[in-house]
């Protein structure tokens, strides 16, 4: 007489939410196919046009907003008596200085378009030919 009892064991399903986060981790340690690979090079790619052009455009702007407080700070405060400035060239150089700064900061946006226009001027063919093997 066979013994049943070793094929019977305990059977426990999953929720739909559960089963996601399996899938995910199955992921992670399952090699990826050829599509997959070329899917997450598109994606990347995209994504550098965007992140490249934002970091230099949040340069610009922190260093121009920087530069527009530096220039208040000069006018508005005592700071130019500690930096040993008097206080009309302390007036106009906080003048000079937070104008600069403003302008500086006012370039962000327009410098973000022009990286973004380049990048993807660049990356264009790259991105065309991955999509091209995708959608076949």
């Amino acid at each position: 007489m066979e013994n049943n009892n070793e094929n019977k064991g305990f059977q426990y399903t999953y929720s739909a939410r559960e089963q996601a986060e399996l899938k995910r981790i199955r992921e992670k340690y399952t090699a990826p196919t050829e599509v997959e690979d070329k899917m997450e090079r598109l994606r990347r790619l995209d994504a550098s046009v965007t992140n490249t052009a934002q970091a230099i455009a949040l340069v610009f702007g922190i260093v121009g907003i920087l530069m527009l407080g530096f220039g208040m700070s000069l006018i508005m405060t005592d700071l130019a008596e500690i930096l040993g400035l008097h206080s009309d060239m302390a007036m106009a150089l906080g003048i000079i200085v937070g104008i600069a700064g403003g302008i500086f900061a006012g370039f962000a946006y327009p410098i973000y378009n022009a990286v973004v226009k380049a990048k993807r001027k660049k990356l264009a063919p790259e991105i065309l030919r991955l999509t091209d093997e995708l959608m076949k």
